[in-house]
């Protein structure tokens, strides 16, 4: 006779066995990146033909020269007034508002995508639009100086430094724009307000307490606010990163 083996009882399926669509479901679902924001794409600088250059993204006139290439010296905060007074009362380019910068507008001269750059008096390149003349000097006089509290921008890594004494010497670089008030001879300019204003609430000052950003004009004892236009970080890190390029290109 023939051997017939016995059939084995097959187990139930455990009910510890997740379903794949039950394993779908638990699993956690993945997050998504944030679609990163681009950077509007900047109108390139117009030359208007009678030593001034106009940014057509903030509506600002620039002088296409700086005060060394004017004047061949540099001048101190105490005396920027002299420059400054002087171009107004020649009416260069038929304007008599010039005045200095103030920090922010300061920073839209400085060149972030590394494709322009200008060569200053001692042969090194900087940051700065070639449509400007050559020859000039990579910092300049900003608005938010005072005689307590001096500051220089520099045009080279695009960032202002105090320093702790008043013998400091600067170049200038002189703005203008449509619409502004002439400048009286001897005095510091109105208050020039931001290009971009802040998203964030402006900060609230409680009566009778004087604001924080108040100076002394060098001309005389009338105060004039001095703007805190903040730099990014992600700018100041694109900054020193051109700075430091150019520095190893110079001494190779």
């Amino acid at each position: 006779m023939t051997e017939t083996t016995p059939f084995e009882k097959a187990e139930p399926p455990s009910d510890k066995t997740t379903k794949p669509s039950e394993a779908k479901e638990t699993a956690p679902a993945k997050k998504t990146a944030p679609a990163k924001k681009t950077a509007p794409e900047l109108k390139p600088f117009v030359d208007n033909g009678n030593g001034t250059v106009t940014d057509p993204n903030t509506g600002l006139i620039w002088k296409k020269t700086d005060a060394w290439l004017d004047t061949h010296q540099f001048y101190t905060w105490q005396d920027h007034r002299v420059y400054v007074d002087k171009v107004n009362k020649e009416k260069y380019a038929e304007i008599d508002s010039w005045r200095i910068p103030n920090k922010q507008e300061a920073s839209t001269l400085v060149d972030k995508t590394g494709t322009k750059s200008c060569e200053d008096k001692n042969g090194t390149m900087f940051p700065l639009d070639p449509i400007f003349d050559a020859g000039c000097v990579a910092n300049t006089w900003i608005s938010e100086c005072s005689d307590e509290n001096i500051i220089r921008y520099d045009l080279k890594i695009g960032l202002d430094t105090p320093y702790p004494g008043k013998d400091v010497w600067s170049s200038m670089r002189l703005v203008s724009k449509p619409g502004e008030a002439s400048a009286t001879i001897g005095v510091e300019t109105a208050p020039i307000k931001k290009i971009v204003e802040d998203e964030k609430s402006p900060v609230k000052v409680s009566s009778g307490a004087p604001p924080e950003t108040i100076a002394k004009s060098s001309g005389g004892s009338v105060p004039r606010p001095i703007s805190r236009a903040p730099v990014s970080e992600e700018d100041k890190a694109i900054f020193k990163s051109r700075a430091k390029d150019w520095a190893q290109k110079k001494k190779k």
